[in-house]
């Protein structure tokens, strides 16, 4: 009886910390779309909820962590379960990086400021609300353990990666074409380059899902198209 009710108690609490995690995610995607907004529309005191909000999304990431561990030691969950625990603190990692990366598309909204656009912000926006998607689909893959759900999340990255290099195409091409443009087209430039990054993590919570459901490391590589299968221009 003590065994059940032990083991009972095992499962109460790594459901509240899947929701613990739910909740971090819902944050870095919170972070990432507050801040490209706050670029797009010049609201910098969106930008500036976007820091205020890292302390909270920070705490969240540390109590996941220490409660994880907690969970390990005081269970020693085998199998399935061990494999569920440790994506939740992985997949932690990855979220609170990604919402990291908001807060440093956030800094440079505040650089900006209310500046007139060296170009229209277009495919920047593209890529936050499709690297938001991931983040998404990811949690409803986890949530399900839905194996299928999580494989369609990589190849989505392609396209992100594909949004980030036409933007460096086109802002170096401008900032070469007029100099006056370099100190906003850099700042854009790394607009992009945090957002591709946000991709990279969410193809990894999509295989700590992969592991944690089937058992099996499978690699984001595998589930993306070969490199030479770009786009011509980009090739």
């Amino acid at each position: 009886m003590a065994e059940y009710s032990s083991r009972n108690n095992f499962h109460v609490e790594l459901k509240m910390l899947e929701s613990d995690l739910v909740r971090l995610g819902g944050n870095a995607q919170d972070a990432l779309t507050n801040a490209t907004w706050a670029l797009k529309e010049r609201d910098l005191s969106l930008a500036r909820e976007v820091f205020q909000d890292e302390e909270a999304t920070n705490l969240l990431a540390e109590r996941i962590d220490f409660q994880g561990f907690q969970l390990i030691a005081r269970n020693r969950p085998m199998g399935q379960d061990l494999r569920i625990v440790s994506a939740v603190l992985h997949m932690a990692v990855d979220l609170e990086r990604i919402a990291d990366y908001g807060v440093n598309i956030a800094k440079i909204a505040l650089e900006i400021g209310d500046a007139p656009f060296v170009k229209p912000l277009v495919d920047i926006p593209r890529m936050a609300t499709r690297v938001r998607e991931m983040i998404g689909g990811a949690l409803c893959a986890f949530l399900g353990r839905d194996a299928a759900a999580a494989r369609e999340i990589c190849p989505l990255d392609d396209e992100v990666d594909d949004l980030e290099k036409r933007i460096i195409r086109d802002l170096i091409d401008l900032m070469t074409r007029d100099h006056r443009t370099i100190p906003q087209g850099t700042r854009l430039l790394l607009v992009a380059r945090n957002l591709e990054r946000a991709g990279d993590h969410a193809t990894n919570l999509a295989e700590r899902i992969l592991f944690m459901i089937t058992g099996v490391a499978e690699k984001s590589c595998s589930l993306r198209r070969p490199l030479c299968e770009g786009p011509e221009e980009f090739c």
